[in-house]
């Protein structure tokens, strides 16, 4: 067990905190990820510049709902060549796929993320994902994937498996697997093994396990807050007094919790 999950099951045992189930799973997959950013907002009782992807992805299919699910992480390369014997990239690849494929055991209900950084980010020359890796990782039971690395095989990918990656290239160039379940990077986002995600084509963010336990209560005072706005805008008579009175009614909700 990784020091990170050893910690994880002290707060469990310590902390009064909601697991992340089945039923808690498909309700955050059905709220975009800056709707669960400002959900976080409360948790923490600020805004802040942590905790989510800066730079923007593209989408495999920007049609599909969030992903939601526990990190698996890796590091990546593609500009230069192994410096392993091929056995020993090969026997690291297969560590990674099955690594990779490792349910959470705090949270047994969620499927894993891959989540992985290219080291030749901001410029990376090698796709490791395309229609052979997305189609393994899917088997495998793994939720999505968001790298800072390249996709490829656009028209043979499976279409009900998302990839945020960095860009898209033709080559997969001398692309290889460096090390797994280690603290990365991707896109401005800091994340270790086992750290809880949500992602869809906005980018992705981390729900603290802390935050587990109010989140759905956040999301729906926000949802709340933002209706009253939204509502008041669509009326023919909307105006900057309207806006004033919209505005108060949002500052005004009270939380439910």
């Amino acid at each position: 067990m990784s020091l990170k999950s050893d910690w994880k099951i002290k707060i469990f045992n310590y902390v009064e905190i909601n697991l992340l189930t089945k039923e808690l799973i498909s309700f955050l997959k059905k709220f975009d990820t800056p709707t669960i950013s400002n959900a976080l907002d409360i948790y923490r009782g600020s805004r802040s510049a942590d905790g989510y992807t800066k730079y923007p992805f593209v989408s495999a299919n920007p049609r599909l709902e969030p992903i939601v699910g526990i990190a698996r992480t890796a590091k990546i390369k593609a500009s230069t060549l192994p410096v392993l014997s091929p056995e020993n990239v090969k026997s690291i690849r297969l560590s990674y796929y099955e690594y990779i494929s490792k349910r959470s055991e705090l949270y047994p209900d969620a499927s894993p993320v891959c989540l992985i950084e290219d080291l030749d980010w901001p410029n990376p020359i090698g796709s490791f994902w395309g229609e052979v890796n997305v189609s393994l990782h899917k088997g495998l039971g793994v939720a999505g994937t968001i790298t800072s690395g390249l996709l490829r095989d656009l028209d043979a990918i499976d279409k009900n498996y998302q990839v945020l990656a960095n860009g898209i290239g033709p080559s997969h160039a001398h692309v290889h697997v460096l090390e797994y379940g280690s603290s990365i990077n991707v896109h401005g986002l800091n994340i270790s093994d086992g750290e809880i995600i949500h992602a869809d084509q906005h980018g992705a963010v981390i729900i603290p396990d802390e935050a587990i336990s109010m989140i759905k209560n956040g999301i729906n005072h926000m949802t709340k807050k933002e209706k009253h706005l939204i509502d008041a805008a669509k009326k023919d008579d909307f105006n900057i007094n309207k806006l004033r009175e919209a505005w108060e009614k949002a500052a005004n909700e009270k939380w439910e919790g």
